[in-house]
C-alpha cells in the first residue's frame, strides 16, 4: 500500500537588506539633521569601542528598519533619525548595510532618537494623555491596512528601550523609557541631563558650534557629567595637552640651567676660601674638570 505524501509549500523568503528600497523618496527636513547625526556619532564612537571591542554595534542615520512586510515594502519601515543596535555586526557578509531588518536579526535598537523640524506631534504619534490615544495596528473598513505611527511602533513592535525626540525649533528634548510594555517620559538628573543607564552615558543639550551652525545641539555625557568629545574636540584638547607639556618642559630646563650656572658661579668664592677643587665639586655636585675650568 502506497502513503501519499502531502506537498508543503513554503511561503518567499523574507527580503534582507540588499532587496529593500534604502529610501522612501523623502527629503531630510532641514540643514541640522546631517551634522546633528554626525556630533551623535563620532562623541560616542569610544564608549561603544570600549563596551563592544570585537566591534559588535551598528548605528544608522535617517536608515530604515523593517518590522512587516507591506506593499509598497518600504511603508512597513521606520527610519530613526538616529539609532544604536548592540550586539550586530556593523556590515552583513561584507556588504555595508543599506536598511536593518528587524525580521531577520531580531535585535532592537537600544535607542532611536527623531529629530522634530515641527512640535513633535508625528514622533509622538499624536500622543495624548492616555494610552488609548497611540495608533493601532489596524485595518479600515475597506480592508486597506493603515500605518501606525512610530511612537506606537517603536513601542509596541519594536520593543526600543529608550526613545528620544528633540524638537529643533523650540530646543526640547523629551526621552521616553520602556517600562513594564509602555513608554514613560524620564525625568531629567541634576545636570539637566537623561540617563541612559545601559551605555552608562546621558544625553543633553549643548549650546555651542559646529559644522558652521551655532544652535542647541543633542549631545553625550559621561556619567560624571564630563561632555563626550567629537574628534576635533579631542585633537585640540590633545594640542593643548603637548603645548602645555612643552612649556612645563621649557620651564623645568630652564630652572635646570638656572641652577646649573649658579653653582658653576659659586666656584671661584668656594676656591678662594680656601676649599680644594675636590671639595667644591662634591659640595656643589659638579666634576673636579668642571671646576678647574671655572676656578
Amino acid at each position: 500500500m502506497t502513503q501519499s505524501v502531502d506537498r508543503v509549500v513554503l511561503p518567499p523568503a523574507f527580503p534582507d537588506h540588499t532587496q529593500l528600497p534604502e529610501s522612501d523618496g523623502t527629503f531630510v527636513n532641514n540643514f541640522q539633521e546631517h551634522p546633528q547625526s554626525l556630533i551623535l556619532t563620532d562623541s560616542i564612537g569610544p564608549i561603544l569601542q570600549e563596551r563592544h571591542p570585537d566591534g559588535q554595534y551598528a548605528i544608522g542615520q535617517d536608515s530604515g528598519i523593517y518590522w512587516r512586510e507591506t506593499d509598497p515594502a518600504e511603508k512597513g519601515a521606520e527610519a530613526p533619525d538616529w539609532f544604536y543596535v548592540p550586539n550586530v555586526p556593523p556590515n552583513l557578509e561584507g556588504q555595508i548595510r543599506r536598511s536593518y531588518v528587524l525580521w531577520r536579526e531580531h535585535i532592537a535598537p537600544l535607542i532611536a532618537l527623531e529629530f522634530a523640524s515641527g512640535n513633535g506631534d508625528e514622533e509622538r504619534d499624536s500622543l495624548r494623555d492616555s494610552f488609548a490615544a497611540r495608533t493601532p495596528l489596524s485595518r479600515t473598513d475597506e480592508g486597506v491596512l493603515t500605518k501606525p505611527g512610530k511612537f506606537w511602533v517603536y513601542e509596541q513592535v519594536m520593543r526600543i528601550p529608550y526613545y528620544g525626540i528633540y524638537q529643533i525649533n523650540s530646543g526640547r528634548l523629551e526621552v521616553y523609557r520602556l517600562i513594564d510594555g509602555y513608554y514613560r517620559l524620564l525625568e531629567l538628573n541634576e545636570r539637566g541631563h537623561f540617563a541612559i543607564a545601559p551605555l552608562g552615558v546621558e544625553l543633553g543639550l549643548w549650546q555651542g558650534s559646529y559644522q558652521n551652525q551655532t544652535m542647541l545641539w543633542l549631545r553625550w555625557w559621561d556619567e560624571e557629567g564630563n561632555l563626550l568629545l567629537i574628534g576635533d574636540e579631542r585633537a585640540e584638547l590633545e594640542r593643548l595637552r603637548g603645548e602645555q607639556q612643552r612649556e612645563i618642559a621649557d620651564r623645568a630646563e630652564q630652572a635646570r640651567q638656572a641652577e646649573f650656572q649658579a653653582r658653576r658661579a659659586a666656584i671661584p668664592r668656594l676656591l678662594g676660601m680656601g676649599l680644594s677643587a675636590q671639595q667644591v665639586a662634591e659640595a656643589l655636585g659638579l666634576s673636579v674638570e668642571e671646576v678647574v675650568e671655572d676656578g
